[in-house]
């Protein structure tokens, strides 16, 4: 057993040297303190590190398939009215989405800015005393109302009630209504008083599209219900004769949710245009993104670049309408960011290595200012006594 702890005694890497051998010097002692210092500095500053999260950032290719994209719009228009201002979409895929009503509302504003009125989008139209009835007579006095749609019923119990449910009807036959005014249920709500009573108003149009996720466009045009392929823009003249001023402001755009250090670029911005009749586009490449945090979390978003283009419009061709248009494709790397921390065992590493290191060198340092103080009283010595 003895020879065992001789042999363990003999790997010992740190002999002992006996007390009496010691030599304390003041450099030595200023060297330690300042090394003390320095090791407690950068001890916390790693401890620091080690607390704090950081953000892993990795590049794959997206096989993502058959998912939806959620996009998230509030724009300003000063110089357009509510009643005229329609959101549409279309993918390449073919499926398109006119004059879309669902989750958006708009706010007329003056023009200073204020809201004049929140308007839910296909709520909230006014009731009619005494209607025409869809076999022609009025409205008897026991009978329940059911309105003509004017041709655009898709059965023989279709009703159509209110100038909007005549609109929707409109719209799913494709065709557009040219003259309001022959529409018992316009000319009675007073659509086309509605639109003159909001001259010189603007509008904050804000929601969200539920799109397919491929390739695809939408966009917000003052020609709501009159950009069916096969009717003119001069149709829509018989209810305003004055050009469009398309000049926007960007409150919010976000394909996704929101996550820690998403930059949405055109979120803010604000276009204002002299010339009237403008087609302003954006072409937007949007970046699959998935966010994990800290405490395993996840977010399904997405990042987007954009370049923007403007250019003079004029009433024809139909596929020059202005409007403020937005294009968008996928792009085929998606992000993915992860929260973490710096592992235990590098916190270690890193600690060990400080105190290690410092020391060692704080050591050499020591050793080179002991002997050189040694060489100079040496000489010093052989001076005095040569």
């Amino acid at each position: 057993m003895d020879r065992i702890y001789q042999k363990l005694r003999n790997l010992d890497a740190y002999p002992k040297i006996n007390e009496d051998f010691y030599s304390r010097t003041l450099s030595g002692g200023l060297i330690t303190l300042i090394s003390s210092v320095l090791i407690l500095f950068l001890f916390f500053s790693e401890l620091g590190l080690y607390l704090h999260k950081v953000t892993e950032t990795k590049l794959l290719v997206d096989t993502s398939r058959g998912q939806s994209l959620r996009i998230n719009f509030d724009v300003t228009f000063p110089a357009i009215r509510c009643s005229l201002l329609s959101v549409d979409a279309i993918d390449i895929s073919g499926e398109q989405h006119l004059d879309i009503r669902h989750d958006i509302s708009k706010k007329r504003i003056n023009a200073h800015g204020d809201v004049i009125e929140v308007r839910q989008e296909g709520i909230g139209a006014p009731k009619i005393d005494r209607p025409l009835q869809r076999h022609g007579g009025r409205l008897g006095h026991d009978e329940e109302y059911c309105g003509s749609c004017f041709g655009g019923e898709m059965s023989d119990d279709d009703c159509c009630n209110t100038c909007e449910e005549v609109r929707e009807a409109y719209r799913r036959k494709g065709w557009a209504m040219t003259n309001m005014d022959l529409i018992d249920q316009c000319k009675r709500e007073g659509f086309i008083q509605m639109i003159k009573d909001e001259e010189g108003e603007g509008c904050n149009i804000n929601g969200s599209l539920e799109v397919n996720r491929v390739a695809g466009s939408f966009h917000f045009a003052p020609w709501k219900s009159f950009h069916q392929t096969n009717f003119l823009i001069q149709d829509l003249l018989d209810l305003q004769k004055d050009s469009y001023n398309i000049s926007h402001r960007i409150n919010r755009l976000a394909f996704g949710d929101n996550f820690p250090g998403v930059v949405n670029p055109l979120a803010g911005i604000q276009l204002m245009h002299d010339t009237p009749n403008g087609v302003q586009q954006f072409f937007i490449k949007v970046v699959p993104t998935i966010y994990t945090d800290i405490r395993g979390r996840t977010v399904h978003s997405n990042q987007y670049s954009v370049t923007e283009h403007f250019k003079k419009s004029e009433l024809t061709p139909l596929d020059s309408l202005p409007g403020v248009y937005f294009f968008y494709d996928f792009s085929p790397i998606k992000v993915i960011f992860k929260e973490e921390h710096i592992s235990f065992l590098h916190f270690m590493t890193s600690v060990c290595a400080i105190i290690g290191g410092i020391f060692t060198i704080a050591g050499i340092i020591d050793s080179f200012i002991y002997h050189g103080q040694r060489a100079i009283k040496k000489k010093v010595g052989i001076g005095k006594f040569g």
